[in-house]
């Protein structure tokens, strides 16, 4: 009895700490790692033409920050045409559909922030539709930076999402 005992405070504990944890990040500046963070504190709003987004397309990561809700993550990237897109991967999936909430509020509400290296561009996050000429394109760009073994068919499946980080 007395195992049982400890072993429910034991879970008790990782529990607690799990969600002080997440509440937490729901509050810090920006993501870390795979642990969605709450809205950017800092960094400088850059406004006016727009950068060479060529100049990023070799960042591993990048965050992004939904404004409605104020949510932030860490994703990939791939840079075509001068253009910077996003994929979201597992879209079909129970875990995809619980763990990855921000591609369907970016669809109700695509304002975004980007920040990259301590500058913030304000964008749109557009969905790009399966049947654009760029999503061939944009998968070999994940593929050669990223272990996704990503596809069109996925793309064409709904399984993967791409976004456009556009302009507002």
């Amino acid at each position: 009895m007395n195992f049982i005992k400890w072993l429910l405070i034991l879970i008790a504990t990782i529990v607690i700490a799990i969600g002080s944890f997440l509440f937490y990040m729901g509050f810090h500046d920006g993501p870390i790692e795979i642990f969605a963070g709450g809205a950017f504190q800092t960094g400088k709003l850059i406004q006016g033409p727009e950068p060479d987004w060529n100049d990023i397309a070799d960042l591993a990561t990048f965050e992004v920050q939904t404004i409605e809700p104020p949510r932030s993550r860490t994703t990939w990237l791939a840079v075509v045409e001068g253009r910077i897109f996003v994929p979201s991967g597992y879209m079909n999936t129970g875990f995809g559909k619980v763990w990855k909430r921000w591609p369907r509020q970016a669809e109700k509400d695509g304002r975004a922030l980007l920040r990259v290296s301590s500058e913030i561009y304000e964008r749109r996050l557009v969905r790009i539709s399966a049947d654009n000429p760029l999503i061939p394109e944009i998968v070999a760009v994940l593929n050669a930076k990223y272990p996704s073994g990503g596809t069109v068919e996925q793309v064409q499946m709904n399984d993967t999402w791409i976004f456009e980080l556009a302009p507002r």
